[in-house]
Order: C-alpha cells, then structure tokens, then sequence
C-alpha cells in the first residue's frame, strides 16, 4: 500500500511555472480514463473534473449518469463519454438517485482495461470502479460516501421514511453500501484528499492515508475588485437542504436593516421563497450566468457560507473578488478562510454553530472590523489551478515513478 504525507504541499510562485504543461507533457503517451461519479448539473466536483480534463486532454470520461445540459458542459463537450447501465433505465434522468442500491454493481460493469491510468472523481461510487494489475488507480477524494457514513441518520431523517419495514430496508441497504465502499477503498493505489478535512475521514473510514491537493480556484472566472463594496450581503449555492440557506434567510429576517441576496436553484427553492415571504430585505434571484454572479459577488459587503462542507470552493471564489466570508466554523472552511481570531490579514468571521443566533454574533463582529480585498484575494491565490497543477504532478510522480511521470 502506497503511504504518503497527510500534510498538503506549499508552493510558490516561482515552482508552478508551466506546472500545466510540464504535468501535460509528462503524461502524453499515457492512456488516461477520469470516472466521475454522475453528470448531472456544475458543483465543485465537476470544477475539479474540468481541471483534471484540462490536464489530460487525451481522457476518456466514465460515469453512472450524463444528464449535465448542453448550455454547462463547458470542457466535458470536447470528450468521449462513457455510462453505466443506469443510464438506460426508466425514470433515470429524474430519479437517478434513486438508483443508489444498483450504483456498485453498475460502476464495477465498467470497462477499463485498455487504460494505463485511472483517476477517480469521488463522493459516492466511482472510487469502486475495478482496476487490473499494470494499471494505477489514483483517487481524487472529495469525501468518502457521506450517507452511508457520517450522515447516515441525516440522510434517513430527511427521507421521510417512517414506516418500519421500508426504514429497516433502508438502513440495511445503506449498511451493505458502506460494506462495498469500505472494501473497494483498498483496491486504490493512491487517495487524495481535496482537504485535511476529508483526509480525516479517509483515515477513519477507509484506514488509509493520503495527500492533500487542494481543488483550484478559477482567478480569471471571479476578477478581483478593490473598490468599495455596497451594503448587501450575498449567498449563493445549490438550493439543497445541507447548505442551510434556510438558517442564512432567517437570521436576516429577524435584521431586516440587512440586505440579502440569494443566488442559486435547486429543489429548495420553493421552501426557501415561503420562508423569505414579506421580507423585502431579502431576494431570490435564482441562478445567474457567471458574469452577472462575478458582478454581484464582487460588490458583497460579505459572502454568507452556512453549509458543513468537505472543502467548499465557493468561500475561496468570493475571496479572489476581494470580498470577505463570514462562514460556518466547520468542515473545509476552516482551510480557506483566515478567521478574525488573531489573524493581522484575516478574510472573514466564523460562527461556531448552525444556529440563527451565533451567526447574528458573527454578523456583529464583522460589521465591527475592517476587512481588506488585498488580504482577500491573496488568500485566494494559495489555490490557484497552477499550485493544483503542481501538487497533482508531484503526488502522481510518487505514486507511479515507472510511468514516466518527471519534475
């Protein structure tokens, strides 16, 4: 088993220099195939996926489902995709979810056997797709399997399954789930990790260490701005139950001398507009074009992050427009937001928990200090794609020296 570093690399600037290329050039005459979990709308994982399609252009795209819209495909268009059989089924495109049950046997049906290397895009399945000997496995890990793991009574809770016998079929299903996700894990040659927050799950869950590269954060996608910013705050994300907007809108219900926008779609949103009803300090605006959410986010007096996230690109994201994050204290943020505590270039204010009245405490604090763009936005360049880049070239060299992988 193949052990490394459960600490990430630091580079500077001088060291990332044509990381893109030197990394391109040293895997040109690999065959390269990249397994997704599914492809079904852009969160942070298909970010990450991008990166890594932007570093092997020669790749072949496997995964359980692609059901992503033409108008977001972005650099996944340039690229052959392969589904499992799910992709076939009644009701797929809706409900494929639903499918869970049937994800491993799909995954493991998978033909990968004309491939030199194999990377894996993982929060659910795809890290169980099966390798033969001759090939490497490395594992981008956004976190292992969080409802069969830490989330299981979250994710049956929110279910709404109450009837015995469908709740007892539940849990043992989630329980032969985390069986496979647990054996599969010792089939992958290298993991790593997207934070030290998920590399302490792969350790507690999976009994295996791993490196940390952090995801790359798109520097030209979100422009930095220095200029004064207007008096809203901003929030922006899927609209899914764990990302807590519903504890964001009620806090600035109760301070309607606080203006809030909300940014994203998702099946929330109906919930979300009932509860910010009659407060006209507050706005949905649904999903908007990169453009037109660069623009606001860049004006935010702050970014408001409620959500216990494996790493969370977006805080880093409002970071490089120079704007500040007050965030939950938990999960990846904690990785990339310099709190106020101490710091002499903090980049925002942390609340200790998901509760309306510490992120009003939070809100106060911010609003007592001072935050500068330029401490913002180099908090932001720490991740940017060329340190990625650099990291993955140094990780993937370690893990397989006889596939020409070279600094």
């Amino acid at each position: 088993m193949h052990e490394v570093s459960l600490e990430p690399t630091d580079v500077s600037d001088s060291t990332t220099v044509n990381a893109l290329e030197s990394l391109r050039d040293s895997a040109a005459s690999l065959r390269v195939a990249i397994v997704h979990d599914w492809l079904v709308a852009r969160g942070g994982a298909e970010k990450v996926l991008d990166a890594l399609l932007e570093a092997f252009p020669q790749a072949a795209i496997y995964t359980v489902v692609d059901f992503m819209p033409e108008e977001i495909r972005e650099r996944i268009s340039r690229h052959r995709v392969h589904c499992s059989l799910i992709q076939r089924l009644p009701f797929a495109r809706r409900h494929y979810r639903h499918y869970l049950p049937l994800m491993p046997y799909a995954i493991e049906q998978l033909d990968l056997r004309d491939f030199d290397l194999v990377i894996s895009s993982s929060h659910a399945v795809a890290k169980g797709v099966m390798t033969h000997p001759g090939q490497a496995h490395v594992c981008y890990c956004h976190t292992p399997m969080r409802y069969v793991w830490d989330m299981k009574e979250a994710y049956l809770a929110d279910s709404g399954v109450k009837f015995p016998p469908l709740n007892w079929l539940m849990r043992y299903t989630l329980h032969r789930l985390r069986q496979w996700d647990y054996m599969t894990a010792g089939q992958v040659d290298l993991f790593i990790a997207n934070s030290q927050n998920v590399a302490r799950r792969i350790t507690k869950y999976y009994r295996r260490s791993s490196a940390i590269v952090p995801p790359p954060v798109d520097l030209d996608a979100f422009s930095f701005y220095p200029g004064p910013r207007e008096g809203y705050y901003l929030t922006a994300s899927r609209m899914v139950p764990y990302k807590r907007q519903d504890l964001i809108i009620e806090a600035f219900r109760q301070t309607p001398q606080r203006r809030l926008l909300v940014i994203g779609d998702g099946p929330e949103r109906k919930r979300l507009e009932q509860l910010a009803q009659g407060a006209e300090n507050i706005e949905i605006l649904g999903y908007l074009p990169i453009d037109d959410l660069q623009q606001r986010l860049s004006r935010a007096r702050a970014f408001v992050f409620a959500a216990d996230e494996d790493f969370g690109i977006a805080p880093l994201e409002a970071q490089a427009c120079g704007t500040p994050v007050i965030a939950y204290g938990s999960g990846g943020a904690c990785e990339t937001v310099r709190g106020e505590e101490g710091a002499e270039h903090a980049t925002g204010c942390f609340f200790e928990e998901q509760t309306v009245t510490s992120l009003l405490a939070a809100l106060e604090r911010f609003e007592a200090r001072t935050f500068e763009a330029v401490d913002c936005l180099s908090q932001a360049r720490r991740f940017r794609h060329d340190a990625f880049y650099h990291n993955l070239h140094q990780q993937l060299a370690g893990c397989m020296p006889a596939l020409a992988f070279n600094d």
